[in-house]
């Protein structure tokens, strides 16, 4: 049996079937991250200016029985997109049988790229790579805590490919004097996974205001950054261990280094990237 779908995605499948008040409900909701769905039905109906037989009618649209069974799924969503490392662990620890931890990592990681891979919407795949590969737009990456190292491979491998691109400072301090060159001809490409860092959403929210776009990298619940992306590459992170898996980001951001150097003119480009590592001398020859 496959896990219930998230409510959040629910929403946004049933957006041409909601009334007016429904959409101004559903808004709330995903304003504050589906926080807001923890109020009582009478807060709720007054934070989004709707009647409580909207939010009954709208928890029957999304097939749930009505509100208090809105109100589990949304608690149990909320909870698993904030679990914490020790949580984590406990969980894994439970789960744990006679296999080696090598084995049931393995199942795990292959199991999130498999699931990751059904989820990818291929057009929007294509799309965004489009975009990265246009040489007239300049890109900047950034990651969180623990996305920085996807954020960083894959500037790595982008930087080798084209020119204008740049990896922001982690330090929200500098950020705005990356922002005064940011417009319609720029993009960040960011990293978000659960415990969502608020610096992240921020910066999303004044790129966009600048008049750039966004590509994110989430996990399967979706970071808040989500409303300001113009493309979102969801992936499967769980795994048994206190922390979260980005192996399965790292298959995406491998198969789009392939499909953007497959669109790139970067032949001259890494040829002389080759020939100045030769007169550097920075590697040593055969």
């Amino acid at each position: 049996m496959g896990k219930k779908p998230l409510v959040k995605d629910l929403i946004r499948e049933k957006q041409d079937e909601l009334t007016a008040a429904e959409r101004r409900l559903t808004a709330t909701l995903l304003d504050d991250s589906l926080v807001a769905g923890l109020q009582s039905i009478t807060k709720l109906a007054e934070s989004a200016e709707v009647s409580t037989p909207t939010i009954i009618r709208l928890a029957r649209k999304l097939g749930y029985q009505g509100f208090p069974d809105l109100q589990d799924a949304i608690r149990e969503e909320i909870a698993a997109r904030m679990k914490e490392p020790l949580a984590k662990l406990e969980t894994a620890e439970l789960s744990a049988g006679k296999d080696h931890i090598v084995s049931r990592f393995a199942e795990a990681v292959s199991r999130n790229i498999n699931r990751s891979l059904e989820r990818l919407d291929l057009d929007e795949f294509d799309k965004a790579a489009a975009l990265l590969s246009d040489p007239n737009r300049r890109l900047y990456l950034l990651g969180g805590r623990i996305t920085r190292s996807n954020a960083h491979y894959f500037f790595n491998h982008l930087q080798i490919i084209r020119p204008g691109v740049a990896q922001l400072d982690f330090s929200p301090s500098v950020w705005p004097q990356s922002l005064l060159d940011m417009d319609e001809n720029a993009t960040l490409i960011v990293f978000d996974i659960r415990r969502y860092e608020k610096e992240l959403e921020r910066l999303a929210k004044l790129v966009v205001d600048q008049g750039a776009n966004v590509v994110l990298f989430t996990d399967q619940w979706g970071s808040p950054i989500e409303r300001y992306a113009t493309f979102c590459f969801r992936s499967m992170v769980e795994v048994p261990s206190s922390w979260d898996s980005t192996l399965a980001i790292n298959f995406l951001i491998e198969a789009l280094v392939a499909e953007i150097q497959s669109r790139s003119d970067s032949t001259d480009r890494i040829t002389a990237l080759e020939e100045m590592i030769g007169e550097s001398r920075i590697f040593r020859s055969n």
